[in-house]
């Protein structure tokens, strides 16, 4: 299978796991992905990942979170930045998601970050995703 857009791919299997109610998701594995599992955990808006050998290039295992009466915590994510058309943002430029309700994922020089943490640490970048 071609795979011009992975983080695209990423998004899309946990935006349909969360629609379909799954309890995990599986994502062939790269170091951003992981960083974007991160920030989607430390952010409240996963359970939990984990990475999983399989032999090739590994999978990330991410565990999806859902309210008391398995209301979906995330509403949707959505790819701003894609291989066809990149979208970057200077520190001063960084959207709003949602009223300031979501966030948005950013990969500047100092690492993948949320778009409030990139604003804090003064720095732009390309923005990933947003998610609420």
């Amino acid at each position: 299978m071609n795979m011009t857009d992975p983080i695209a791919d990423m998004i899309t299997r946990i935006r349909n796991g969360v629609r379909a109610r799954l309890p995990r998701v599986d994502v062939p594995q790269s170091r951003l992905k992981v960083e974007i599992a991160r920030i989607l955990k430390d952010e409240g808006y996963i359970a939990n990942f984990r990475t999983v050998e399989d032999g090739l290039q590994g999978v990330i295992r991410v565990f999806l979170k859902y309210g008391p009466g398995m209301e979906r915590v995330i509403t949707d994510l959505q790819r701003v930045s894609r291989p066809g058309c990149r979208i970057y943002c200077g520190k001063d430029q960084i959207p709003r998601v949602y009223g300031g309700l979501g966030i948005n994922i950013l990969s500047t020089s100092r690492g993948v970050m949320t778009g409030r943490a990139a604003a804090r640490e003064g720095v732009g970048g390309e923005i990933l995703c947003n998610v609420w």
